[in-house]
């Protein structure tokens, strides 16, 4: 039964005109709940779609499956799974580094105190912002957030963020990019605090 039905999809998949395929897969009725609606987000033919498999290729290419993939500007961080039981202890079956001049491959151990470390950096990271920022005063919101409001704002952010960007370049003393205006003292294109913040304080 299943080489017929895959017989039947290759064809009505040559007789298709949307260069579309058909695919199919028998899924475990435990894991079906949370996999099926990711798959669905990961194939869509959207913006969104294609975010989500931009963000996978790095864990497509990789022959383990990544616990966590940390990426800088030019070096690469990777630990790998499966996660391996000692005991009471959870530790990664490995890791690699990769940057200029370096490839190389970390034992469990060390790949465990990467991450751990790697971990830290980032918790330093997101306090020393909030704190930078004064989040401590926000009030507190929900992590979710009403995307039919909060996307076009945001694109209308960027949108006028550009547009402003453009007249400093073609006029330099223009409020934008002069030498009493936002951003002043940079190069087009670069941003300021409260820009980043998102301030309507041009």
């Amino acid at each position: 039964m299943p080489i017929f039905r895959k017989a039947v999809d290759r064809l009505a998949d040559l007789l298709r005109g949307d260069r579309k395929i058909t695919y199919r897969a028998f899924i475990d009725a435990r894991i079906a709940p949370y996999v099926t609606p990711l798959l669905d987000r990961i194939v869509a033919d959207d913006e969104d779609g294609d975010t989500l498999r931009n963000s996978l290729i790095p864990w497509r290419r990789a022959q383990r499956p990544p616990i966590a993939i940390y990426r800088g500007d030019v070096s690469t961080c990777r630990i790998d799974g499966p996660w391996q039981v000692a005991e009471r202890h959870w530790l990664p079956i490995g890791g690699l580094i990769v940057t200029t001049g370096v490839t190389a491959h970390l034992n469990p151990f060390e790949a465990q105190a990467l991450h751990k470390r790697m971990q830290q950096a980032i918790e330093d990271t997101v306090l020393t912002w909030v704190r930078e920022h004064d989040l401590y005063a926000l009030r507190h919101v929900p992590e979710e957030i009403d995307r039919k409001e909060a996307d076009p704002a945001a694109k209308a952010m960027i949108a006028a963020w550009v547009s402003g960007q453009h007249e400093a370049c073609a006029d330099p003393d223009s409020r934008s990019g002069g030498a009493d205006g936002c951003c002043s003292g940079g190069s087009c294109g670069a941003l300021c605090d409260a820009c980043r913040k998102g301030s309507d304080h041009a």
